[in-house]
């Protein structure tokens, strides 16, 4: 059964409640359908701001599939409960092709990367016809494979302003992909967990040095898959304050109804 954001129930206990990890703030959900240029059908979720007043836009792109990863992948769940209420953010997440999720499975199959270009294209299309405003693609692991090798591409570089990476792998970026960034001159945040699996601070600023824009910090005592509230916490200030958007730190207590969402989904295995 597909998971219907309506079904949501909320409640308002006439006192400030502290904001956990199944906590869910209003928001305007809905599920969408996004269409690939090779004629795919992505399923997703938008969520966006009560009031209509949105600030920024983040298209998220989740950790590799085959590993777990997908738009429920934990920082992103979160980001979607939160921001829209806390931060005036609208947040975009989807499946790509051939993942599933409670929302459902998109079409198609995995594809190492590759054809997942038309899901990136087709997920930044969708918000630009939304009218959604001040774009930013944020991408987890494999996902931030993909902002590098097709964010700073036309037509997609011309309809974001930037991107922000959790715990990038570079195992299919290339160097060609980073110098591609550098010329687009699009700012480019890095979040780096101090305990990688993969790419480590010390490297990550090495390789990201072929990028001048690009900001790597570097997150002590983080893991790959940011687990804890302290690191999701960690991890969605840090996207807020790369997006530029004020408030920051998010508030860690609401006064106002909230929903308390299914059993939460384990955490991804990422790369």
């Amino acid at each position: 059964m597909v998971f219907d954001p309506a079904s949501l129930a909320f409640h308002d206990s006439g006192a400030p409640v502290a904001v956990r990890a199944a906590t869910i703030l209003p928001a305007v959900r809905e599920n969408i359908e996004l269409t690939t240029a090779d004629g795919l059908t992505l399923v997703g979720e938008l969520a966006v701001p009560v009031d209509g007043i949105i600030r920024a836009t983040l298209i998220t792109l989740h950790p590799l599939p085959t590993h777990g990863g997908f738009m429920d992948s934990h920082v992103f769940r979160k980001a979607s409960y939160r921001l829209p209420a806390l931060a005036g953010v609208a947040v975009l997440r989807f499946n790509t092709r051939g993942t599933s999720s409670p929302r459902g499975t998109s079409d198609g199959s995995f594809s190492d990367g590759v054809a997942e270009a038309a899901d990136v294209a087709a997920a930044v299309q969708f918000a630009v016809d939304r009218g959604l405003p001040n774009r930013w693609l944020v991408g987890w692991s494999f996902g931030t494979e993909l902002v590098l090798k097709y964010g700073a591409l036309a037509p997609i570089a011309g309809q974001v302003e930037g991107a922000v990476l959790l715990s990038p792998p570079l195992h299919r970026a290339t160097d060609a992909d980073l110098a591609a960034w550098a010329v687009s001159g699009k700012p480019l945040t890095v979040l780096v967990p101090e305990h990688d699996d993969y790419l480590r601070p010390e490297a990550a600023r090495a390789r990201f040095a072929a990028v001048p824009q690009a900001r790597v910090i570097a997150v002590d005592g983080a893991r790959h898959l940011w687990v804890g509230e302290k690191y999701a916490g960690r991890a969605l200030n840090e996207i807020l304050a790369a997006i530029g958007c004020p408030g920051t730190p998010l508030a860690t207590h609401w006064a106002g109804p909230v929903a308390t969402a299914p059993d939460p989904t384990a955490c991804p295995a990422g790369r």
